[in-house]
């Protein structure tokens, strides 16, 4: 995988790595809840992994990041995370990770430096190091110029990498990371995606809720694919698209009838695999895209259809997300 800034993405860890989270049948009902939160999830994360909830909004992922870290009672289930039992133990569980949540939770009576010395401290870390650990993560994380300016005067990417500077202060088997940057600047987002990245080199475990597909395509080595509680797929995001048996996406919106548009291109398109309305236009999914577009006009135009707009684009997360639930993203 390439990074968008065009480094190469860090090697994933090795499949004999040690297993650091695990959940089996991992499931929570709200009370006066007509469905479940969460229904009965399994899955695996390994030492040094980025590993991605992918979903929409409501889609469980929340949840089940609330079980792993002993926030959320489970109501079946088991749930472990560095070897401990997160419902059976959850004070030693709390000690072995770390969580990064969307609000932005730093002491604004603070300094950028002063929230992580005294981080430090609170985890009984020692004065010299607690100093030493908070230059050393100011530098790895770009914020050294604002060591002694109020966490005000930072922008909501630089408050974020703060938060991850802080979390990692004590070393964590795992970073719980819940949509980290939502809300955020293109800038700040590839600047935390960079930092992500530079843990991860490190052999830090890092856990990641989003609903941005780009996100996970770039950073995740593997994403579980999640909607009303269920993981409906699980692997590397190469392989989830690969297996969706499409190499690209082409648009079409016409003046005409959109459903004629739809069945002509699905006769006339060799490999067109998925064919579907959305957004006022036609979207088909094609195996092979040698000549695509050619063969698209040519198509549309010998059935009398007026094409008002065309595009093209490689199979995305997205596109397997849709693919599995039928349905689009959920804002």
């Amino acid at each position: 995988m390439t990074h968008p800034a065009g480094r190469e993405r860090v090697k994933s860890p090795a499949p004999g790595a040690a297993t650091v989270i695990r959940a089996a049948g991992l499931a929570k009902t709200y009370p006066k809840a007509s469905t479940a939160a969460v229904d009965g999830i399994d899955l695996q994360v390994r030492q040094g992994e980025l590993f991605g909830l992918l979903g929409p909004n409501g889609a469980g992922k929340t949840t089940t990041v609330g079980m792993l870290t002993a926030r959320v009672v489970p109501t079946a289930g088991s749930a472990y995370v560095g070897g401990t039992d997160v419902v059976a133990d959850p004070t030693l569980a709390k000690q072995l990770i770390a969580v990064v949540s969307q609000q932005n939770t730093l002491d604004r009576s603070l300094t950028v430096w002063e929230n992580l010395y005294f981080h430090g401290l609170l985890f009984g870390i020692p004065r010299r190091e607690s100093r030493s650990t908070a230059d050393a993560l100011l530098e790895q994380f770009h914020l050294s110029r604002w060591g002694k300016s109020p966490v005000s005067a930072l922008s909501g990417g630089m408050a974020q990498r703060l938060m991850v500077a802080r979390a990692i202060f004590h070393r964590p088997a795992v970073l719980f990371l819940d949509e980290p940057t939502a809300g955020l600047d293109p800038q700040g987002r590839l600047a935390l995606w960079e930092a992500l990245e530079g843990l991860i080199a490190d052999g830090q475990t890092i856990l990641l809720t989003t609903h941005n597909m780009d996100e996970a395509d770039h950073l995740c080595d593997r994403v579980a694919i999640i909607d009303h509680g269920r993981i409906l797929a699980l692997d590397t995001p190469a392989a989830l698209k690969q297996g969706l048996g499409a190499d690209a996406v082409v648009t079409v919106a016409t003046s005409g009838s959109q459903e004629g548009l739809a069945a002509r291109l699905n006769s006339d398109i060799e490999g067109a695999v998925r064919t579907r309305l959305v957004d006022g236009a036609v979207e088909m999914q094609v195996k092979g895209a040698e000549r695509l577009l050619p063969r698209v006009v040519t198509s549309a135009e010998a059935g009398g259809f007026e094409l008002l707009d065309l595009s093209i684009a490689e199979s995305t997360l997205e596109t397997v997300f849709i693919s599995l639930t039928g349905q689009e993203l959920r804002d």
